[in-house]
């Protein structure tokens, strides 16, 4: 077999490091294959957002911030993850749990469901208030999701394609109440203005804490290993911009001014490279 070309052997290498990031590839674990008996079809829209790297590193960032407001989720936090010894391993565990559910097979899926199930059996405290709390809330739960698909699906629009049809948008948010519903979260979006009334009626759950700043800080300074610190600051002041002014007040951030438009270039310039590294 002849040697790659430069451009292909450049593509190579740059698919291999990005693989590197969200895979423990030292412990030999690979790529999520995507299979054919998945939950959700090819080409439908769960599956096109959440195969951007981008839009969901950016909206990952979002969606963390996000949860780290409500009490509950944060606290579940602190008592039960060394999220400050290993923020990226966390990260890189969410980003698996996604690509399982959405493009692996769903005997698979149904598995990291449960899986994620049992491990929030466990989780279970009391907040600072002496009040419980329970991963297995199931409005907690519904936090969560609202937070997460109203990120990557922000994201996405923002970086890959701001004229998705909105019938594509309320198929996004029917596809993943799939996946929330077998985690127990209720209620469950299941269109944009479903998803609009459920965030606007959680922000009374929502409280400010120094915690939620620490974890934000956290969240927005720590970088995987190898990583450029360039890279972390874009796509940490694009998840930053995105954020509804309510949560950048409450978590001490400000937004991004004019600096921050060559970083927003460019991370649609980084956007662009990959999608074509990974011949999306």
């Amino acid at each position: 077999m002849p040697p790659p070309s430069p451009t292909e052997f450049l593509r190579q290498q740059l698919v291999g490091r990005v693989r590197a990031v969200f895979n423990d590839v030292e412990n030999g674990q690979e790529p999520v294959p995507p299979s054919d008996d998945a939950l959700f079809e090819k080409n439908t829209p769960i599956r096109m957002v959440h195969a951007d790297l981008v839009g969901m590193m950016v909206g990952g960032v979002r969606g963390l911030l996000l949860q780290m407001l409500h009490p509950h989720a944060l606290q579940g936090v602190l008592d039960h993850s060394n999220f400050r010894e290993d923020m990226h391993g966390r990260l890189r565990r969410t980003a698996r749990f996604i690509a399982l559910t959405t493009f692996g097979h769903r005997d698979d899926a149904k598995e990291a469901i449960e899986r994620v199930n049992r491990i929030h059996l466990r989780v279970q405290g009391t907040l600072l208030d002496g009040s419980p709390y329970t991963a297995t809330d199931p409005r907690t739960l519904a936090w969560v999701h609202v937070a997460e698909s109203t990120s990557f699906l922000a994201a996405y629009l923002r970086h890959v394609r701001p004229d998705m049809p909105g019938s594509e948008q309320d198929e996004y948010y029917r596809q993943f109440a799939v996946i929330a519903r077998g985690l127990g979260a209720d209620p469950v979006p299941i269109n944009r203005n479903e998803a609009e009334m459920l965030f606007r009626e959680m922000r009374g759950d929502l409280r400010a804490s120094p915690q939620a700043r620490e974890v934000a800080d956290l969240v927005l300074t720590q970088r995987p290993p190898g990583s450029p610190p360039a890279v972390q600051a874009m796509l940490g002041g694009e998840a930053v911009a995105l954020l509804p002014a309510f949560a950048r007040s409450m978590l001490g951030l400000e937004r991004p001014g004019l600096a921050a438009l060559p970083a927003r270039a460019a991370t649609w310039g980084m956007g662009k490279t990959l999608r074509w590294a990974f011949r999306q």
